[in-house]
């Protein structure tokens, strides 16, 4: 059976107050612990950086933009973090069995939330943007799914300087 004690201020439990009082005055003396012979140190560590929130969903900003019936264009859109059976799921999809090459349409209309003022996203949104935005797109699953993130690092051709970059972007030349 376990017994949980509890500590005084000097960091001594019921045993060592009655090792003490049986005939010790402190560090060395028999019947007294040593001193660190409770566990505790006088210096508590630092205690640990609090983890960072899980993230699971991404914003961005499409390099073109999805044009709809009406001629809006939509170039926000935010993106979640897939599950296992979004990946599953698309392996039934009868389009997928007959053209393996849709599992990314159909996997990218499950886990796009939004685009533009669009909250309604299917395989055929997907598959009515420019090729340039179903690649910035499928990037983009790939780096928040596999990384984790949506940084990259590039290197500036002019002066060699080495930096991180947000490849969700918002417009062109900003990060």
């Amino acid at each position: 059976m376990r017994r949980s004690h509890t500590l005084d201020a000097a960091g001594l439990g019921p045993a060592q107050h009655a090792a003490g009082a049986a005939g010790g005055a402190g560090p060395g003396v028999p019947g007294t612990p040593a001193a660190g012979a409770t566990g505790l140190s006088s210096h508590s560590p630092a205690p640990a950086p609090a983890p960072e929130p899980l993230r699971t969903t991404f914003a961005f900003e499409l390099p073109r933009g999805y044009v709809d019936g009406s001629g809006t264009v939509h170039r926000s859109g935010v993106m979640r973090l897939a599950t296992g059976r979004d990946e599953l799921v698309p392996l039934r999809d009868d389009r997928v069995r007959e053209n393996p090459a849709y599992l990314s349409v159909v996997l990218l209309a499950r886990v796009v939330t939004r685009l533009g003022t669009i909250d309604d996203i299917h395989a055929g949104i997907i598959e009515n943007m420019f090729a340039t935005d179903v690649a910035f797109l499928q990037d983009l699953y790939r780096r928040v799914n596999q990384e984790g993130h949506t940084r990259a690092g590039v290197t500036c051709p002019s002066c060699q300087h080495s930096f991180a970059v947000d490849v969700a972007g918002s417009r062109l030349g900003e990060s």
